[in-house]
């Protein structure tokens, strides 16, 4: 997701120096290149460093101006694997209940709208970007809307971002015990320390995640990025396989067969299948529904809205993009949306057809109705497992850069202050999953209320304060269009608050969706 201020601006005299934790340029020079049309940067001295709000400089020539303070060494690829990486979340584990409460087609006119629109919000990024020549969310929204606007996008970035890894890590918490459990055949009871929760998210997070998150690099990740990814194909592949597999409606497994299973495979052929605790007839859930509207219905207008969040790590990586230009980063976007699009509906519409109305919100779980003892799900739980945990270093950097940005905005690159944020923000969220797990429906309502100011409403908001008016007049319509986009992110903000309140106040325990 972010490379913190780990990115180098390289001077001509090949030193390097870390972006925007150098000296800033006073705003009144700032004020000045602006009114002049044009931002003038000077590399004379080669131990001054340049903030990233005047990242780009005219090339003397007429021609379109360019960035110049760094030169990106990531190929097309890493890139695509990173921010496909940063989309990626554990959502795609409840988009078949959500195909199961919107039907086919419903759900695929969905998922393509919020795909489409994602494209958009990061072509204003990176419109903007292109612009002021600015490569940092924070700092956009300093230009936009002064300090004021660089707190609101660093706080933001800070709190989805802090919520996604909690989520992430309370998943490896409580779910890597259990498929340890299943793997070694063990008692529930058994007080073994590598079946606690609590010592194995520590562990995975001081023994995998720190190491990763302290590259000074977002580019490095790459290849942590395509495991990761790869990961997620393995699970797309055992779902449909599994379509093929298992008889509708399916047998499930017996709990009075559960010790002599380590034996012999037993299940038991039910009668009827079983939906919300009432048995149902098996000829109404073998059969795909096109369009399906019920009370679960709404809920998952919030859970597709969300789906490819990654508006905090587009800039960080068209930073170290090797040649980048807006097209370039743009053609990176589009084919990381595409991919976790195709992903997204194939994992969808394959756990549906497999399960129909019985899938559970976290399909995973539904297959472990069938056999906890599958060998095949159980290294999909695993795999499942990696990849959520290789997501994390990606979430950690933007955070990491925000905080950068907020408290240490004039300070060049320091090892120490790299590695003691990601340290501290690791430790932090460990103490949160570990003796306040019930902070994560807090972080529910700031995800409902970060995730569409990143992905709607500051996009579109910076884009009709930074355009400038002799290009753009505010009637025009582009600025019309971004306008209608931080509405329909206000509308989105709203329902998704609404949502979240009715769970809370009716004990449904329908829950959001997560990234």
């Amino acid at each position: 997701m972010e490379p913190a201020r780990s990115d180098m601006s390289i001077l001509p005299n090949g030193k390097g120096h870390d972006l925007g934790e150098g000296m800033c340029v006073p705003m009144k020079t700032m004020m000045e290149e602006e009114q002049n049309g044009t931002l003038h940067g000077r590399f004379d001295d080669p131990e001054s460093t340049l903030a990233e709000n005047i990242e780009f400089l005219p090339n003397g020539d007429g021609k379109k101006p360019r960035f110049t303070d760094f030169e990106g060494k990531t190929s097309f690829g890493m890139s695509v694997f990173n921010l496909g990486n940063a989309i990626m979340g554990s959502g795609i584990l409840g988009l078949a209940y959500a195909m199961a409460n919107t039907g086919i087609l419903l759900f695929l006119f969905l998922l393509t709208a919020v795909a489409g629109l994602s494209c958009y919000s990061i072509h204003l990024l990176l419109k903007c970007s292109g612009i002021v020549g600015i490569r940092s969310y924070e700092q956009l929204g300093f230009r936009a809307f002064g300090m004021t606007g660089k707190m609101a996008a660093g706080i933001a970035i800070t709190l989805q971002n802090i919520g996604a890894m909690s989520s992430y890590l309370y998943i490896v918490k409580s779910e890597f015990p259990l498929v340890l459990q299943a793997f070694l055949k063990t008692d529930t009871s058994s007080g073994d320390w590598y079946l606690n929760g609590n010592y194995l998210v520590v562990l995975v997070s001081f023994s995998v995640i720190l190491p990763l998150a302290l590259m000074k690099q977002l580019g490095y990740l790459g290849y942590s990025s395509g495991f990761s990814l790869s990961c997620m194909v393995f699970f797309l592949s055992a779902v449909i396989y599994k379509k093929f597999q298992i008889l509708c409606p399916f047998e499930e497994f017996s709990a009075n067969s559960t010790l002599a299973h380590a034996h012999s495979n037993v299940t038991v052929n039910h009668a009827h299948s079983y939906h919300n605790g009432h048995v149902m007839e098996d000829d109404s859930l073998c059969s795909p529904q096109m369009f399906t509207v019920n009370s679960q219905t709404a809920y998952t207008i919030p859970i597709l809205a969300f789906a490819f969040v990654c508006h905090p790590e587009v800039l960080p990586i068209y930073t170290e993009l090797r040649n980048p230009t807006q097209k370039k980063m743009q053609h990176v976007s589009n084919i990381s949306i595409l991919i976790m699009y195709t992903m997204y509906f194939l994992a969808a519409l394959f756990g549906y057809l497999t399960f129909f109305t019985n899938v559970e919100p976290e399909l995973l779980h539904t297959y472990s109705r069938i056999d906890p003892y599958d060998t095949l799900i159980l290294c999909v739980r695993l795999a499942v497992l990696t990849a959520v945990t290789l997501t994390v270093p990606i979430v950690l950097f933007p955070v990491r850069r925000a905080i950068q940005e907020m408290a240490f905005p004039n300070k060049t690159f320091n090892w120490i202050r790299h590695i003691a944020i990601a340290f501290i923000l690791l430790t932090f969220i460990n103490m949160l999953v570990i003796f306040a797990p019930n902070i994560l429906g807090i972080f529910g309502i700031i995800g409902a209320t970060s995730a569409p100011c990143l992905i709607f409403i500051f996009p579109a908001v910076f884009y009709i304060r930074i355009v400038p008016k002799d290009k753009e007049p505010m009637r025009s319509t582009p600025k019309i269009f971004a306008a209608c986009f931080a509405g329909l992110g206000v509308l989105f903000m709203i329902m998704s608050l609404s949502f979240i309140i009715i769970d809370w106040t009716t004990g449904s325990g329908s829950a959001l969706g997560g990234h």
